[in-house]
């Protein structure tokens, strides 16, 4: 949906409650497909995978890059890029859903992102709540629990009320976790997990002695979630952007030029079949 692209230098900020009028019905949600068929889906799934389950990633992490670069290729405003990048997202949750996946986290804006144009910024928070709304019956019917991931504060009114109905619909789901990484930046992240054991500690709740690392991943955003085995990111750019710093320590890597309006089921399958041929070590070495 919304590329969590480059930072750009502006005075203005955006007041997070200015809106557009959303003109947009709310569909009754669906109850999800039988057994019977989700079973099929995944089997077609993995068939056209072609690898074994126990060979897939249990979370992948995607760094949804290029949706105003694919625009501007094509002589198109950069909102049009995330119209068409919000059409990837559709494809790509389905399909993690229907090989059974366990997390996918999406990185849609960082805290960074609130630097843009003013315009931009609002047409995003209106593309949220559009998405939340439209896609519920998606949710349901694949299963998926959403969870945001980031930063409520500054987030306009209007799409925490989708965020939270939303996580509240979809919350009794025991398929794939959506994780939608909104306001979120990874620095922000560590520092209010460091605030929060630190508070912790002085209230005497804590003994500073057996904090471990297990203690910081238990008060990150992504808290009782598996770290990613995978990030990808798309339009080629070779950082990670403040995404995940902490989970990511021995995730695979899978960087694509493919813009993330171009980013497909193929694409998918190719990164996930490159992970496949990796051997993890985690500092150790191969037999």
């Amino acid at each position: 949906m919304w590329e969590k692209g480059e930072t750009r230098s502006l005075s203005d900020r955006p007041n997070p409650q200015n809106s557009h009028p959303i003109e947009q019905a709310v569909p009754q949600v669906k109850t999800g497909h039988s057994s019977k068929t989700k079973t099929a889906q995944t089997a077609q799934a993995l068939a056209d995978l072609e690898l074994d389950k126990t060979a897939l990633p249990r979370h992948i992490a995607i760094i949804m890059d290029g949706n105003g670069r694919w625009a501007s290729q094509r002589n198109q405003p950069r909102i049009f890029g995330h119209e068409r990048g919000a059409k990837s997202v559709n494809k790509i949750v389905t399909q993690c859903a229907r090989l059974e996946l366990d997390v996918l986290t999406l990185y849609s804006f960082s805290t960074e992102n609130w630097n843009r144009p003013v315009e931009e910024i609002n047409f995003l928070m209106d593309l949220y709540v559009r998405y939340l709304i439209q896609e519920r019956t998606t949710m349901m019917n694949n299963d998926v629990r959403f969870v945001q991931i980031g930063r409520r504060e500054n987030l306009p009114d209007r799409v925490l009320e989708q965020l939270d109905e939303t996580a509240q619909i979809t919350a009794g789901n025991t398929g794939l976790t959506l994780a939608l990484a909104i306001n979120y930046g990874s620095r922000a992240e560590i520092t209010d997990a460091v605030r929060n054991i630190a508070n912790k500690a002085r209230k005497g709740n804590l003994n500073p002695d057996e904090i471990t690392e297990q203690t910081v991943t238990d008060h990150l955003y992504t808290a009782g979630l598996p770290d990613p085995d995978l990030l990808i990111r798309t339009a080629g750019e070779m950082r990670v952007s403040n995404y995940l710093l902490w989970q990511i320590s021995y995730a695979e890597l899978y960087i694509t030029d493919a813009c993330w309006p171009d980013f497909d089921v193929n694409q998918l399958h190719h990164a996930i079949r490159e992970y496949a041929r990796r051997v993890r070590k985690y500092g150790g070495v191969s037999d």
